[in-house]
């Protein structure tokens, strides 16, 4: 069986006036679909970025996979790594300010792994259709059923200024009232049992006040913040310090491994990160510093799914504990970052999700779904998900017309607070 072309549709998809650290969500989110077709009539399936620097990178890959074994994916892997070595150094490929993935350019390790994990959940994909068998067979087996979620809640406006399409059902949450009404709602529809507050917002003391009052309103629930670096070491340890016994673990509340391992030393909570562990490199000074103690993992930038088994067993080897990260993605992503958490020996906290707060989706309904906050791990061959070619098609007329080419959450905040930087640590004090 060979690969005989590839398809990349980009596509925007409808996002709410969610707040962090460097601003707030633009009015569409961007995101690739990529379609893999064999000449045995199967197409295996991906998802990731959608940004225009990253279909550069997608759509010189794809010229050169035709011909190609699907179940090759060394030879996929060295063939990532020889056109983005060409692209290499080129101005046009140069990744944007505000661009909203981790990676520095074609040459960087965590571009390269971006780039590859696109293709690789495509082929297996495809493997899984050619042999009848579900991804996670693929990777081993699965050791649970179902693999839990959080519900995410996000600061937020009530919507967008000058929006191109009508306020989302929501509303505005500014406080911590606000913030149980939203966890309420997440948690009747999708059984969420536990809570993940994206911080570096509000004043750190009004974040702490937040975490309370969630806290007060599902006292058995686990609750995670992530200020996304917005603290300094100060602030980090005093809001560690004061919601001792109502956080299961901080997430990034300061910027890189070095201060993490010091917030560390004077908080009882874990530490977690998707921001100064995010490629197999940053693990040695992690293990060194002690901290952070909990990766979350994401496949679509540490290099695909096999390679997040690489990183499960390293947690293993070293200690730590896993979960997942979670940008705005669709069905395809979902599934399968469902199969890698159905085979993770590591998994110990419930996963990120952005779900609840997409109207517009990829796939044919029926498949996934979250039931007491888990979805149930697919058992059909491959991803076990059927693309809706139709919703494709809009989404893509949505993308053509909507304008937004990058990842860029300052830009909009500046037009409603002129002075804004996104710069951060921002928070010195509570």
């Amino acid at each position: 069986m060979l690969i005989t072309s590839v398809k990349i549709t980009p596509i925007a998809v409808q996002d709410p006036p969610l707040l962090n650290s460097e601003g707030v969500h633009q009015t569409h989110a961007l995101r690739s679909v990529i379609q893999v077709h064999t000449d045995e009539g199967l197409t295996g399936l991906g998802e990731t970025y959608g940004d225009d620097q990253m279909l550069v990178w997608l759509r010189a890959v794809a010229r050169k996979l035709p011909g190609t074994d699907p179940f090759a994916t060394n030879v996929l892997m060295a063939t990532v790594a020889e056109v983005m070595e060409e692209l290499a150094g080129d101005s046009a490929n140069e990744v944007p300010v505000g661009a909203g993935y981790p990676m520095a350019g074609a040459a960087s390790s965590k571009t390269k792994a971006a780039v590859f994990s696109a293709f690789e959940v495509a082929c297996l994909d495809i493997q899984g259709k050619a042999l009848g068998r579900p991804l996670h067979d693929l990777l081993g087996g699965k050791v649970r059923d179902a693999v839990p979620y959080s519900a995410y809640l996000f600061y937020k406006w009530a919507e967008h200024p000058d929006a191109p399409y009508p306020a989302d059902s929501w509303g505005e949450a500014l406080t911590p009232d606000a913030m149980v009404a939203q966890a309420r709602r997440m948690v009747e529809t999708y059984g969420f049992t536990s809570l993940k507050l994206k911080g570096g917002v509000l004043r750190p003391g009004l974040e702490v006040d937040t975490v309370l009052a969630l806290h007060d309103a599902f006292p058995d629930y686990p609750i995670r913040i992530d200020p996304n670096a917005a603290w300094t070491v100060d602030v980090a340890v005093e809001v560690g310090q004061r919601l001792e016994g109502a956080l299961e673990y901080l997430e990034d509340p300061v910027g890189g491994t070095p201060a993490m391992a010091e917030v560390a030393r004077k908080v009882s909570m874990p530490l977690a990160t998707n921001m100064c562990v995010t490629a197999f490199e940053d693990i040695p000074e992690a293990v060194r510093e002690g901290a952070p103690q909990v990766i979350l993992s994401d496949h679509h930038f540490w290099g695909g799914m096999r390679q997040s088994q690489v990183l499960d067993g390293l947690c293993q080897t070293f200690g730590l504990s896993l979960s997942m990260h979670s940008n705005t993605h669709l069905g395809i992503s979902l599934a399968a970052m469902t199969h890698f958490g159905a085979v993770s020996r590591s998994l110990a906290y419930s996963c990120d999700t952005h779900t609840p707060w997409q109207t517009e989706e990829i796939i044919v309904p029926g498949t996934l779904g979250f039931e007491n906050g888990a979805v149930r791990v697919p058992d059909g061959p491959g991803l076990g998900v059927e693309l809706d070619e139709d919703a494709v098609a809009r989404l893509h007329e949505q993308w053509v017309k909507c304008g937004v080419r990058t990842r860029d959450d300052v830009t909009p905040m500046k037009a409603v607070h002129p002075e804004w930087t996104g710069e951060t640590p921002r928070f010195t004090s509570l």
